[in-house]
């Protein structure tokens, strides 16, 4: 056997790659293929249609109020001539925003205390958890409404008040998971052989963790949003000239 031949058997033997291992696991799910186009529907249509709109969302028509859906306002007006269909596709973007940034902003601070939680333990655990139940432990939608009303109405302001309170469960899962990923055998051969903890905590255990992290985010994103479409109906969430 040549040199050549052995090298090529050696780098089709190689192992895959975690990246590429979700990839192909993810191509083979159909329904994660429908809701990322879905979600990829929606991006577009919020984010990309707008600029090819005429329409500005504050644009208002005053010789069509209360008009019915027509060629040059495909849903109609509402009572100061706003095209509703514009302001559906700029509605559809705040709340995307307002939805991922209020995810993933607490993800990384609820990943952080978990994650420093569930692997050292002992003392620290318990002070991070005693912590994380007592914020569990405010009921989240009043809390919402006072920080609301004290920072007053704005996207920014929002996406602060749900980041406030949203880290909790993001913790709890990421403890329990580390809990039980710090008594495998390669996080003890990674000590073993002197790797440091934040390594071990960040870049062996973390992407073990991944899995419920990542349905975590997609559920926090889905109760960001209704959050903010509820403080928008009492007058405390985004301005409705936005």
């Amino acid at each position: 056997m040549g040199a050549f031949e052995t090298e090529v058997q050696l780098a089709e033997s190689k192992p895959e790659t975690y990246f590429s291992m979700v990839i192909k696991r993810f191509l083979k799910h159909k329904l994660a293929i429908i809701g990322l186009v879905a979600i990829v529907s929606i991006v577009i249509f919020c984010f990309v249609l707008p600029l090819f709109f005429k329409y500005e969302s504050t644009y208002s028509d005053f010789s069509y109020l209360y008009g019915p859906p027509n060629s040059q306002h495909l849903f109609g007006t509402d009572n100061l001539g706003h095209d509703f269909f514009t302001r559906l596709m700029y509605g559809g973007r705040i709340s995307l925003i307002v939805g991922f940034s209020a995810a993933f902003l607490p993800v990384i601070f609820g990943v952080i205390i978990g994650a420093y939680a569930g692997y050292y333990g002992g003392i620290l655990d318990n002070i991070l958890m005693r912590i994380t139940d007592a914020f569990l432990s405010v009921p989240a939608f009043p809390i919402y409404m006072a920080l609301a009303k004290l920072m007053g109405q704005g996207v920014l302001n929002i996406i602060l008040v749900f980041s406030f309170l949203g880290w909790m469960m993001d913790a709890r899962i990421v403890r329990g998971m580390y809990l039980s990923l710090k008594e495998t055998e390669y996080t003890e051969a990674a000590k073993a052989i002197g790797v440091g903890n934040a390594r071990i905590i960040f870049r062996h255990l973390l992407p073990n963790s991944m899995a419920p992290i990542l349905v975590s985010v997609t559920l926090t994103v889905g109760g960001a949003i209704l959050s903010e479409a509820g403080l928008s109906f009492l007058g405390l969430g985004v301005p409705s000239s936005t």
